[in-house]
């Protein structure tokens, strides 16, 4: 049964990666990530890279922007493979795939994290 939840999750994933990002649905993301059971930070830690990338300051590729948009816009969306209104349930499938996103993005986190990590030196050299 698990099983046919998660292929369902990555079917919707895969028809949400090609859609935009709003604001909104950024700062509904935010507010979603406490609910996440162990997820919560990797969550923000996606939140803040395509924050990061949409205003300029990071560049990755394009196939994985989309996995992160797909991963935020999943979340936020009423629409997935359990839904949010059956609490625990609907939270723990938004974490499957925040999981799944993170494993196939493990690369760019590190080049993220270094690069966050170089210019929060370079910022305090400065001061």
């Amino acid at each position: 049964m698990k099983k046919n939840y998660f292929g369902k999750a990555l079917l919707l994933f895969n028809t949400f990666k090609n859609r935009k990002l709003t604001n909104e649905e950024i700062d509904l993301a935010e507010d979603k990530a406490q609910h996440l059971q162990g997820r919560t930070n990797e969550f923000k830690l996606l939140i803040a890279m395509v924050k990061d990338t949409f205003a300029g300051r990071y560049k990755m590729n394009k196939w994985n922007l989309s996995v992160i948009v797909a991963t935020i816009i999943y979340v936020v969306s009423p629409l997935d493979a359990v839904p949010d209104l059956i609490p625990i349930l609907g939270w723990l499938d938004d974490a499957s795939i925040v999981g799944f996103a993170i494993s196939k993005l493990a690369d760019e986190i590190d080049r993220y994290r270094k690069f966050k990590k170089s210019n929060a030196i370079g910022i305090e050299i400065a001061e």
